[in-house]
């Protein structure tokens, strides 16, 4: 099994943390609209909906040579110099969670982006299936687009409002291994919170290190909320990353929810536990806070 096979069957084995969701199911919700929400009346009831109320938000347009990548931006209206913060989405692209999120951050001061990382490969919520989503486009996103990609969002964020010295950024699943990976690729970083996303793997050309490979020489303090129960992400794996950080100067540090698999913050999926998302919001938040960002 693959590492990226591995992400899936985190996201679909059927478990108590699942309340009975089969694979089918689950892809009629992770698919197709990206927030079937409609599908899963269960699920519906906890999603949380952040309005736009003093803010602007909505799609940009970011060229990164020649290039057009779609942003999800959110930032309160009028002000300047603001936090920054990058939020990379999951798998399944830049849908309806992920934007909130933006805007929950927006509501706070932030100046809030969330790019479509997979743009040029296709569009995770038009796959006909995991198998598909995986081969057809994750698969092909290679890493060194992706840091070029963000660089060119961080630029657009300096010069459009956000403060240079006051920038974040934090993911979930695949996002989460891209903040590791893009912490260490960027020092004008100043924190990262990765939620439970994948720290060892197989190398390829298109992702010739994880980041248990760049913890030794990481710099920047990265927080990482991570689910003893996740399925695809073992707890070796976090000792193993926890051992490379120790090589080097980094003051990154985990918190492993006992009660919670992989996705725990994704409040429109059974995998949400509540209690534990509302920390692992508050700890990013104070975490943000203690690395000046906020």
């Amino acid at each position: 099994m693959d590492d990226l096979q591995r992400d899936a069957e985190s996201l679909l084995t059927k478990t108590p943390l699942s309340d009975g969701l089969d694979r089918r199911d689950f892809i009629k919700v992770a698919l197709g609209t990206g927030f079937a929400v409609a599908a899963m009346p269960v699920v519906a009831q906890n999603v949380i909906k952040t309005d736009t109320a003093g803010l602007t938000a909505g799609t940009i347009m970011l060229d990164v040579a020649g290039q057009a990548v779609p942003v999800y931006r959110a930032q309160p209206e009028g002000k300047t110099n603001l936090p920054v913060v990058l939020v990379i989405s999951e798998i399944f692209g830049v849908h309806e969670h992920i934007a909130d999120v933006a805007r929950r951050f927006a509501k706070l001061g932030y100046l809030a982006l969330a790019p479509d990382l997979f743009v040029r490969q296709g569009d995770p919520q038009k796959a006909a299936s995991i198998a598909d989503l995986q081969r057809d486009i994750i698969s092909r996103t290679p890493d060194a687009q992706v840091m070029t990609d963000l660089d060119a969002l961080v630029a657009w964020a300096k010069a459009n409002n956000g403060n240079p010295d006051k920038i974040a950024i934090t993911g979930f699943c695949w996002g989460g291994r891209v903040t590791w990976l893009y912490a260490a690729h960027n020092p004008a970083i100043k924190a990262g919170v990765a939620w439970y996303g994948r720290l060892v793997g197989t190398t390829s050309a298109n992702t010739p290190r994880h980041p248990v490979d760049i913890a030794p020489s990481l710099t920047v303090p990265v927080l990482g909320l991570y689910g003893l129960k996740d399925t695809g992400i073992p707890q070796e794996s976090i000792e193993a990353m926890k051992a490379a950080l120790a090589k080097g100067p980094n003051k990154s540090t985990f918190v492993v929810y006992p009660n919670s698999g992989h996705a725990f913050n994704a409040d429109y999926r059974p995998s949400y536990v509540e209690a534990d998302a509302k920390d692992g919001w508050g700890r990013t938040l104070a975490w943000f806070k203690q690395n000046g960002v906020a």
